[in-house]
């Protein structure tokens, strides 16, 4: 069963180096998307242009034939729907693209366009594992999640799957219970994500229900003042670390590992990169020494360790000094996870 058909993953070919190339039927699929799906109101030029680009989904199209579009909005959609093909088809691949636009290219195309890319390639990262646990890791880096902390446990749901059930009169007080922190509801709409039911992770993946647990340790009371840390062997930071593991690898052609860290207790600390810019922000604080309130401190949802297996692939003044990683939440406990700053921010040699 294919976890992410949005995907279209077998519409896909591969270059020698494995990467994504997409088919003319991938981006066929691509007109039906809402931004360029025909509508009731589509005119009969913007019914020309579609027939015709199903037909050619990778010719030209003139900047006349979008400004003969009657609706503004459609003009708009197609001038950045034609931005991100013609990128794609330049670089020769979805990383190529994906690389060359955050590597000294410019950015810009929207952020609907980058996850779609950033959903593609772990697509094809993932392909061999059968870890529900990886794959609902790896949707962390291309949808935003919404974290809470329910009976001492750090849950992250996705954001708009929530924010429907938040607006769904039926479903209020489970989005009550989630923002207070009450029990985990069991409810028809939400499952955290266990090792008894990945079965149901890939045959729902895209219904974006699932919880995951990002606690990275769990607190057991042992009585008369005695209490017990230990690993949770199933948390999905250890989870996202795996993924983020072969993120690099594929990417950059560099081998690393990442572990989940409880903190960051290194007198010489030297480099760090953050996930989203929330953390990015808190780790330059903290590295500084400047002074963070407690509650930045717990929009922290993970932190990591990043190893470079080879300190030829680092900077010589840095070879064999770890790179800690972080990620936070906002106030809002909202985490958007952007996995791009590990292309532009890691300490890597220089490569002729």
């Amino acid at each position: 069963m294919e976890p992410w058909p949005s995907v279209g993953f077998d519409l896909f070919e591969r270059d020698p180096r494995g990467w994504l190339v997409p088919t003319a039927a991938w981006w066929r699929r691509q007109f039906d998307r809402p931004e360029l799906a025909l509508v009731a109101e589509s005119c009969a030029a913007e019914h020309a242009l579609h027939a015709s680009l199903l037909a050619a989904p990778t010719r030209t199209v003139t900047e006349g034939e979008l400004a003969a579009l009657a609706d503004a909005d459609a003009q708009e959609n197609y001038r950045v729907f034609l931005r991100f093909r013609d990128r794609v088809l330049q670089a020769g691949s979805i990383e190529a693209a994906y690389v060359g636009l955050f590597q000294g290219g410019e950015i810009d195309l929207p952020p609907l366009f980058v996850d779609l890319m950033a959903q593609a390639m772990l697509r094809s990262l993932l392909e061999a594992s059968d870890d529900a646990l990886q794959w609902r890791a790896a949707q962390m880096l291309f949808r935003p999640q919404r974290c809470t902390t329910i009976e001492g446990r750090l849950m992250a749901g996705d954001r708009e799957t929530l924010d429907l059930l938040n607006r769904d009169d039926a479903a209020g007080e489970l989005g009550r219970l989630l923002r207070q922190a009450g029990a985990v509801p069991r409810a028809v709409q939400l499952e955290l994500l266990t090792a008894d039911n990945g079965t149901a992770y890939f045959a729902q993946a895209e219904r974006h229900r699932f919880l995951i647990d990002l606690t990275a340790e769990i607190g057991r009371d042992l009585g008369h003042g005695v209490a017990l840390r230990l690993a949770n062997a199933r948390s999905g930071l250890k989870a996202l670390a795996q993924v983020l593991e072969r993120w690099v690898a594929h990417l950059l052609g560099v081998a690393v590992r990442i572990r989940p860290v409880g903190r960051i207790d290194d007198p010489d600390w030297r480099w760090h990169v953050g996930l989203d810019a929330v953390a990015t922000a808190l780790l330059n604080d903290l590295y500084h020494g400047r002074e963070v309130d407690e509650a930045r401190r717990r929009g922290i949802v993970g932190l990591f360790r990043l190893d470079f297996a080879s300190a030829a692939d680092m900077r010589p003044a840095l070879a064999h000094a770890p790179v800690y990683l972080g990620a936070a939440a906002d106030r809002d406990g909202l985490l958007r996870l952007k996995p791009q700053n590990l292309l532009t921010n890691l300490p890597l040699a220089a490569r002729s």
